[in-house]
C-alpha cells in the first residue's frame, strides 16, 4: 500500500468536507445567478439609475412612491395574481389527468409521452411564436375550424357576432389566451411530477382497495389522491414559480396589450427599467415578486409538511 493512498483515503471518508465539496458548484451557481442580481436589484430600487445616466445616486423609497402612484402597476399586480392562481389551477388538475393517463399500459404510450412532454422541451419563444400565429386576428386556423364546424360567423352560431374572435385584441380573450397558452407549456411538467408520486404508491393498496370493493373514483380520492398530495403540492409550487417569473408568453404573445390587460409584473418591471430606461424603477417593481413567491413557497412547503407528518 502506497503512502500517497492513505491520505486520499481519509479525504474520501470525510463526509463533512465531501458534502461541502459537493454542494460548492450549486452554491456558487446560486451565489451568482440569485444572490448578486437580487442585491443589485436592491441597491437600484432605491436609486436613480437609468439607461441615460448611470451614475448612482441614492433616493431613498422615492422610486416606490411612484410605483403606487402608477395605475398600470396595480393592474399589473392584479393580473400576476389572475394569470398564477388560474394558471396553477389548471397546470396541477390537468397534470394529474395527464399523469393518469401516462401511467396507463396501453399501445404507443412512450409515442405520447414523447409528445406530452414536447411542449415542455421546446424553446418558449419557439412555442409562443407558434401560438402567435395560430391566434392571428386575421389568419388563426382556429378560427377557421370554428368556422367550419358553424361555431363562428354563422347566424346562429355560438360566436356569430364577428367574422373573427380576435383573440389577442380583445382583453378577455388575451388573457384566457395567455393563460392557455402558459398552460400548455408546464401542463408537461407537472404530469411528470405527479406520474413519479403515482409510481411511488405501493401496489398492495390498491389492489386491498379493489378487494374491499372500492371502485375507480373512491380509490382516486380515498387512495390515489390522498397518497401523492404531496407530489402534487410541489407540482404547485413548481407552477407558482414558473409563471410568477414568467413574461415570454406575455412579451411575445400580447406585449402586455391590448391596453395593459394583460400586463403582468415581470413584463411590466421589463417594460419599465429595460425598454423604458429606468432602471431604478424596473428594479423596484421587480422586488414586489420576492415577497409574493416567498409567501407561496413557505405556505406550499408547510403544507407538504403537514401532509408528511399525517
Amino acid at each position: 500500500m502506497s503512502a500517497s493512498a492513505a491520505p486520499r483515503r481519509k479525504l474520501a471518508d470525510r463526509d463533512g468536507t465531501l458534502a461541502w465539496l459537493f454542494l460548492m458548484p450549486s452554491v456558487i451557481y446560486i451565489l451568482a445567478l440569485v444572490a448578486v442580481p437580487f442585491v443589485l436589484a436592491v441597491g437600484f430600487a432605491v436609486s436613480d439609475v437609468t439607461a441615460g445616466d448611470p451614475s448612482y445616486d441614492f433616493v431613498g423609497l422615492r422610486n416606490f412612491d411612484r410605483i403606487f402612484d402608477d395605475p398600470v402597476f396595480w393592474r399589473s399586480l392584479g393580473n400576476t395574481f389572475i394569470f398564477t392562481i388560474i394558471s396553477m389551477v389548471l397546470i396541477v388538475v390537468l397534470g394529474k389527468v395527464l399523469a393518469n393517463i401516462l401511467i396507463a399500459d396501453f399501445k404507443g404510450k412512450w409515442l405520447v409521452r414523447f409528445l406530452v412532454l414536447l411542449p415542455w422541451t421546446t424553446p418558449v419563444t419557439l412555442g409562443a411564436i407558434a401560438w402567435l400565429w395560430m391566434l392571428d386576428s386575421i389568419f388563426s386556423p382556429i378560427d377557421w375550424l370554428l368556422r367550419q364546424v358553424g361555431l363562428l360567423g354563422a347566424p346562429g352560431a355560438l360566436f356569430g357576432a364577428g367574422s373573427n374572435m380576435y383573440w389577442l385584441g380583445e382583453p378577455e380573450l388575451a388573457m384566457g389566451s395567455v393563460i392557455a397558452v402558459h398552460v400548455w407549456r408546464l401542463t408537461p411538467l407537472s404530469a411528470v411530477i405527479v406520474m413519479a408520486g403515482l409510481v411511488a404508491i405501493p401496489r398492495d393498496l390498491d389492489e386491498a382497495a379493489r378487494v374491499d370493493g372500492a371502485g375507480w373514483w373512491r380509490r382516486m380520492f380515498e387512495v390515489t389522491i390522498p397518497m401523492t398530495l404531496p407530489v402534487i403540492a410541489v407540482a404547485a409550487l413548481f407552477g407558482a414559480i414558473f409563471t410568477f417569473t414568467d413574461m415570454a408568453v406575455v412579451d411575445v404573445l400580447t406585449n402586455g396589450g391590448p391596453n395593459n390587460a394583460t400586463q403582468v409584473l415581470t413584463s411590466w418591471a421589463f417594460f419599465r427599467g429595460i425598454d423604458g430606461g429606468d432602471v431604478g424603477q424596473g428594479a423596484a417593481v421587480a422586488l414586489f415578486l420576492f415577497p409574493l413567491l416567498l409567501a407561496a413557497a413557505i405556505a406550499i412547503l408547510r403544507a407538504v409538511r403537514k401532509m408528511e407528518v399525517r
